[in-house]
């Protein structure tokens, strides 16, 4: 990973890497640590090194954990080639999509702050008294 984050920088499209695990329980870790925050620890520490290996660090658009959910080797989940990492060069298509979900969730933001402000303004109003 390294030695390629420079070379990714000749490519005109954005780079989604996610962390994958096998089925198997991660049994070393603190209690509520999972394959979920392996997978996603997995991920970032991809990352890390690309940039380290001198990759612009806004080429990278998604960085995820996956857990056990996308398994290479569907007919043996143990297998160990399920934890890996994939580094996916995006299409336009995809970049599209992704910057379009997330001008959704900022609209959705947009929407929680003003319900928040709507609550917090009508429990500022005075409580009438029930005769």
């Amino acid at each position: 990973l390294h030695e390629i984050g420079k070379t990714l920088n000749g490519v005109d499209n954005k780079i989604s890497l996610s962390g994958h695990t096998d089925a198997a329980g991660y049994a070393n870790g603190d209690h509520g640590y999972s394959n979920w925050e392996l997978s996603a620890d997995r991920a970032n520490a991809s990352r890390r090194e690309l940039i380290s290996g001198g990759m612009d660090e806004t080429k990278l658009m998604r960085v995820v954990g996956l857990g056990s959910a996308i398994m290479m080797d569907k007919e043996n989940p143990f297998n160990p080639i399920n934890r890996r990492i994939s580094l996916i060069i995006m299409n336009k298509e995809t970049e599209e999509d992704l910057l379009k979900d997330n001008d959704q969730i900022s609209a959705s933001e947009s929407d929680l702050s003003q319900v928040k402000a709507l609550q917090s303004s009508s429990q500022q109003e005075p409580q009438k008294k029930k005769k």
